[in-house]
């Protein structure tokens, strides 16, 4: 029985690792734009298409979209003044 247990305890536990790998990404800091903001300048480019995807790193905000004449485009965003670096 105590086998049984202790087998439950240590696969609980390495499940919960990831877990709190996860919580040691970088978060944007408390004084960082919306990110809604930062997607609105991108939308308002010149020939906009679409957003492809958005991501987040200690860099700041990484934008993919794409243009209308099927271009693909990554800027990454400053995320406490929203401005591109």
């Amino acid at each position: 029985m105590r086998a049984v247990v202790l087998a439950i305890g240590i696969a609980s536990f390495l499940a919960g690792e990831p877990a709190l790998a996860a919580d040691e990404q970088p978060m944007p800091p408390q004084n960082a734009k919306k990110l809604s903001e930062i997607v609105a300048k991108v939308e308002k480019r010149n020939d906009f298409q679409y957003v492809k995807e958005v991501g987040w790193s200690s860099d700041g905000y990484t934008v993919t979209y794409y243009t209308t004449d099927k271009a693909k485009v990554e800027i990454t965003y400053d995320p406490v003044t929203g401005e591109p670096r």
